[in-house]
């Protein structure tokens, strides 16, 4: 019955605040279908995730409380997510995460995600924030030289095997975000972590493998030597690591 209620509140329209609340070991999804939400209480139990979807852009939380090791996970997106909280709990190992997505064969890397979070009212031995870019994707691997072609017993020499290919550079990282705090003057600066840094870069693709040359025959009427190897492709360059973000702390 109360996965029930639960699950009803989550499709309901999100005109009045509500209370969500994610279990022990588990993953929830917030309702993609308003950039604008308010809640009167979010309870992310141990290990549990909370997933902000990428066309939130503005949360607003009466009552925040997360608990060890509990995450709430930002989907990249190009907005920035203003999340406002006026109360806050959170225990050890808690961490907000908007890192940016790293880059595939076809996609670039994606940065980390811009955030404006505001704490009216903190209690939390650590505020750890993680908003690093995505790595760029690795460069292509070289193809392989083809193999030389053996010799014939009436006529020829073998084949020479065929170059391997050049493997292709990195792609860069993206970069980190820009993250803003504003916190109480009382929170300790100490226990502030923020991580904005750039993406590493792809990593250089391997040269392709060099053909072999066609081997020696022994024939009735003479010998062929066998016929030399192809060299094989140079490796690429690593791609370069995306630009730090920049953080700003605000006290009132």
């Amino acid at each position: 019955m109360r996965k029930l209620c639960l699950l009803a509140a989550l499709v309901c329209p999100w005109a009045s605040a509500q209370v969500v609340q994610v279990e022990s070991h588990s993953l929830m999804r917030l309702p993609n279908t308003t950039g604008t939400l308010v809640l009167e209480r979010l309870d992310v139990a141990d290990y549990g995730t909370l997933l902000v979807p990428s066309n939130v852009t503005e949360l607003t939380i009466d009552q925040l409380h997360l608990g060890r090791e509990a995450r709430i996970a930002i989907v990249p997106a190009q907005q920035v997510l203003e999340m406002k909280v006026a109360q806050a709990e959170l225990a050890e190992g808690s961490q907000i995460t908007a890192r940016g997505a790293p880059g595939t064969y076809t996609k670039a890397a994606r940065r980390g995600r811009d955030l404006n979070l505001q704490f009216k009212a903190l209690n939390a031995p650590l505020l750890s924030v993680d908003a690093r870019g995505g790595a760029g994707a690795p460069g292509f691997v070289g193809l392989d030289g083809a193999n030389g072609q053996a010799p014939g017993c009436t006529w020829g020499s073998a084949g020479r095997g065929a170059d391997g290919s050049n493997g292709s550079d990195g792609q860069p990282g993206a970069a980190g975000a820009l993250v803003r705090l504003e916190l109480p003057n009382a929170y300790p600066a100490e226990q502030i972590k923020v991580a904005v840094d750039g993406g590493a870069g792809g990593a250089a693709g391997p040269g392709g493998k060099p053909g072999a040359g066609g081997k020696a025959k022994g024939c009735l009427v003479y010998t062929a030597d066998g016929g030399k190897s192809g060299r094989p492709g140079a490796d690429g360059q690593p791609g370069p690591a995306g630009a730090a973000g920049v953080v700003t702390v605000q006290r009132f």
